[in-house]
């Protein structure tokens, strides 16, 4: 049986165990944690949490085929307001710094308005990971005032500045739509307003690693001003990661290989200072605990020892844990490395 049929047995993608399964037996690959003892470096170990990552569901008004998540119309996992309490609790405890709410849409979860509004209160910086799209739909058209409102940072999903690109990653259309919310965000003073910053995210069309992300948010803001006459706070350029539809797409053109082993050879180990998962935990629709949104949706959750759901999060056990690698870490440790905040080096 190829690995593509297997894939594509009762659900268009494999389960998460099929995926780590199909990454882990890539032989000519070394295991992550094993290149970096061999490079002589220090293993993966946690900081203390500054970042709770919150993926309040997988539900999407958009099917885009670079997603990790695998989100979309279709899906039904909804975080509750009973999680979404039990995060805020865990925000109560003083050292977390940075709400960042994700999904699918996060918008579309039926209690975002009010988290946002908690999270806001409790004097954290709070984050709206957005595919901007969302801000046109019905019913959602009054988000971006509140947005505006309660200060929330919008780190939004537009990963070129020329149409067809766009809109062949995220679905016909896509690009004129988010062009029209970015245009309503900068008339509230989003990307103009250091208070509001608005954040733009690029990630490559195909198996290759982002190019330099100072040079190309020059491109951004030179084409996006003369064509459209928008503004933004800075760009993030991001690596597609081999999960879901991307791992998708890699076996269907059979790439997968030919794309982890470009990753191996781009490894930079002055990336590991910076990974996110030192600083960041992830928390899922059900509320239980991850190293990194990428562990999420592959089900590795965090080391044994350490608090495995929200309710029983510890600042004090959670830090120093050691973090749970696999082949996909280096799609964030390649090149300029990979993160949710952009590059992790000017290299």
């Amino acid at each position: 049986m190829t690995q593509l049929t297997l894939l594509r047995q009762g659900h268009p993608l494999a389960s998460a165990s099929e995926q780590v399964r199909m990454l882990e037996q890539r032989d000519g690959v070394p295991a992550f944690a094993r290149l970096v003892r061999d490079r002589g470096l220090s293993e993966l170990t946690a900081d203390a949490v500054t970042v709770l990552q919150v993926n309040v569901g997988r539900l999407c008004n958009q099917t885009c085929s670079h997603c990790h998540v695998d989100a979309g119309p279709d899906r039904r996992e909804i975080m509750s307001r009973e999680i979404m309490e039990l995060c805020l609790e865990a925000v109560r405890d003083g050292v977390i710094e940075v709400v960042d709410v994700t999904g699918g849409a996060p918008e579309m979860n039926p209690h975002f308005r009010w988290f946002v509004e908690q999270a806001a209160a409790l004097g954290c910086r709070v984050i709206d990971r957005c595919n901007l799209t969302i801000l046109l739909a019905p019913g959602y058209e009054t988000l971006p005032e509140f947005l505006a409102a309660h200060r929330v940072e919008i780190v939004a999903s537009l990963p070129c500045y020329l149409e067809d690109n766009v809109d062949r990653q995220r679905g016909g259309g896509v690009y004129r739509k988010s062009i029209e919310a970015l245009r309503r965000l900068n008339a509230l003073g989003y990307g103009r307003d250091a208070a509001l910053p608005l954040s733009l995210v690029y990630n490559p069309g195909g198996p290759s690693l982002p190019p330099d992300q100072s040079r190309l948010e020059a491109d951004y803001r030179r084409e996006l001003k003369a064509r459209w006459g928008i503004e933004f706070t800075r760009l993030y350029a991001l690596a597609n990661l081999p999960i879901s539809r991307f791992l998708d797409d890699l076996l269907r053109q059979n790439r997968l290989d030919e794309y982890l082993g470009k990753l191996v050879q781009a490894f930079n180990p002055a990336t590991l200072a910076g990974v996110m998962c030192r600083s960041t935990l992830s928390v899922d629709w059900q509320g239980n605990l991850y190293d990194c949104d990428f562990n999420q949706m592959l089900e590795l959750p965090v080391a044994s020892g350490a608090p495995r759901h929200i309710r029983d999060f510890s600042a004090a056990q959670l830090a120093g844990r050691p973090i749970v690698t696999g082949r996909h870490c280096y799609g964030c440790t390649a090149g300029a490395g990979s993160s949710c905040q952009g590059a992790l080096t000017g290299v």
